[in-house]
C-alpha cells in the first residue's frame, strides 16, 4: 500500500471556519443580486457605483506613471506627495487638519479603512453603535473585529434622523465606537450640522470613537457637508473615512484613506503593513491627479446627478411610492408600504415580472424593511424604463 492509500481522507471531525466566519451571513445586497447574473433583459438600478467612466486626464496620469516604470511599493502608508495632497484637500475643503506624517493612511478603498479602524481600536466584546438603514459591510466588520454590533433604528418619517433618546439607551460602559455614515447608503440623507456638532460633544464626553464614513462627501446637494473631524470636540475621537470612488468615477481603482489621530492611524498602519503592505501605486497616483485636476469633471458629474436625483424622486412619487429626497449620495429608498409587500417580496416580483432590479430595504438591516434602494447613477434612459416598469407592476397590485 502507498502512502497515498493510507491517508485518511474522512471528513474533519471538527469545523475548519471560525465560528465568526462560518455564522457571518452573506451581504443581503449580494445574494439579491445573484439572481440577475447573466440575464441580458434587466434594467438594473442596483449597483452602488458611478455609471461614468474616470475622467481621462486621471487615467492618463496612471499611463504615464506606468510608462516611466513606476510598478513598486510604497510607503506602508501611502506616498508622502499623495498624503499632503489629502491634508491639503480636507483642510481647504472641509476644514479638517491632518498630520500629513502622522494622522493620515492611504488604503485600498475605504472599505479597507473601515476595516482597519475597527480592528484598531477594539478588544473582544467592545460594542459598536451604527446607525440603520445601514451600509452592509458595518455589521460584518464590526463582528470580524470581534465587536458586538448595536444598531440604532432610524425612521423615515423623522427623515433619518438620529434618534437621540435611542443612541443614549443603547450607550453602556462598554460602547467603543459609533459608526456613522452621511449623505448615506441606503437613503441618502445627511447629518444636519447640529447633529454633527451633537454626536462631536457626545463622543468626547463619553470617550467614544467616531468613524466618520463621508465617502459621499462631495455627492451633496443640499447645505454644505460639514465633516465631523472638523468639530474641535470630536478632533481627538474622530477617524474620518474617505476615498475617490464615488466622487471622481473611481471605484475600480481601489483607493480610499483615513484621517484621524496619530495614535489610531498609527494602529491602522500596523495591521495595513502585515495585510495590504500599502495601496497600489499607480491608483495613488491617479489620485493625486484627482486632486489636482479633478474638480471641475466631478462638478458635471455631481450636477447630473442632481438633475437625477430631482427628475426621479418626482417620478417615484407619482408613482405611488413615498420617497424623500436625498440629501446626497446617489439612492433613493422610497417607502413600499403602500403595496403591502415585504421588501424581498416586492423586488423579486420586480425584477421576475418587470425585468426591474433593485434592493430590498432589509438588505441594510431590519430599518430598513418596508423600502427599496434604487440608485440614480444611470442615464435619463434607464430611469424612463425604470419609472414605466414600477407604474405597471404597481398597477397590476
Amino acid at each position: 500500500m502507498s502512502h497515498l492509500e493510507r491517508v485518511d481522507l474522512s471528513p474533519p471531525t471538527r469545523p475548519r471556519l471560525a465560528e465568526r466566519v462560518a455564522t457571518l451571513p452573506p451581504s443581503g445586497i449580494r445574494q439579491f443580486f445573484d439572481l440577475v447574473i447573466g440575464r441580458e433583459d434587466i434594467v438594473s438600478l442596483g449597483v452602488g457605483e458611478p455609471d461614468f467612466v474616470t475622467p481621462w486626464r486621471i487615467r492618463e496620469a496612471a499611463i504615464h506613471a506606468l510608462n516611466r516604470g513606476e510598478t513598486s511599493y510604497t510607503s506602508n502608508a501611502g506616498l508622502a506627495s499623495l498624503r499632503r495632497a489629502v491634508a491639503d484637500y480636507l483642510g481647504r475643503r472641509f476644514g479638517v487638519s491632518a498630520d500629513p506624517e502622522t494622522e493620515l493612511l492611504i488604503t485600498v478603498g475605504a472599505s479597507e479603512a473601515i476595516d482597519l479602524a475597527l480592528r484598531s481600536v477594539l478588544n473582544p466584546g467592545d460594542e459598536v453603535i451604527y446607525l440603520e438603514p445601514a451600509y452592509v459591510a458595518y455589521e460584518a466588520l464590526i463582528r470580524l473585529a470581534g465587536g458586538i454590533p448595536r444598531a440604532l433604528p432610524l425612521r423615515a418619517e423623522q427623515g433619518f434622523g438620529v434618534d437621540w433618546a435611542g443612541l443614549e439607551s443603547l450607550m453602556s460602559p462598554r460602547t467603543r465606537a459609533l459608526v456613522v455614515n452621511y449623505p448615506c447608503n441606503p437613503t441618502g440623507m445627511s447629518l444636519k450640522p447640529e447633529e454633527v456638532v451633537k454626536l462631536a460633544r457626545l463622543a468626547a464626553q463619553h470617550e467614544i470613537v467616531l468613524i466618520s464614513d463621508e465617502i459621499y462627501a462631495e455627492l451633496s446637494y443640499g447645505p454644505a457637508h460639514h465633516c465631523l473631524a472638523a468639530v474641535p470636540e470630536a478632533a481627538d475621537w474622530t477617524v474620518l473615512i474617505s476615498g475617490f470612488s464615488k466622487a471622481f468615477a473611481m471605484t475600480g481603482w481601489r483607493i480610499g484613506y483615513a484621517a484621524g489621530p496619530a495614535e489610531i492611524i498609527g494602529g491602522m498602519t500596523r495591521i495595513h503593513q502585515y495585510g495590504m503592505l500599502c495601496a497600489p501605486i499607480l491608483a495613488q497616483r491617479a489620485a493625486e491627479c484627482a486632486l489636482a485636476e479633478g474638480f471641475a469633471d466631478m462638478a458635471e458629474m455631481v450636477e447630473t446627478y442632481r438633475q437625477r436625483r430631482n427628475y426621479f424622486q418626482a417620478g417615484l412619487n407619482e408613482a405611488g411610492l413615498p420617497t424623500l429626497l436625498p440629501d446626497g449620495a446617489f439612492y433613493m429608498f422610497p417607502s413600499i408600504a403602500p403595496t403591502g409587500l415585504d421588501s424581498m417580496t416586492f423586488c423579486r416580483r420586480l425584477l421576475e415580472e418587470e425585468g426591474l432590479a433593485v434592493v430590498p430595504g432589509a438588505a441594510f438591516g431590519p430599518a430598513g424593511e418596508g423600502h427599496i434602494r434604487a440608485s440614480y447613477a444611470v442615464g435619463f434612459d434607464r430611469l424612463d424604463l425604470a419609472l414605466a416598469a414600477l407604474r405597471r407592476f404597481l398597477n397590476r397590485l
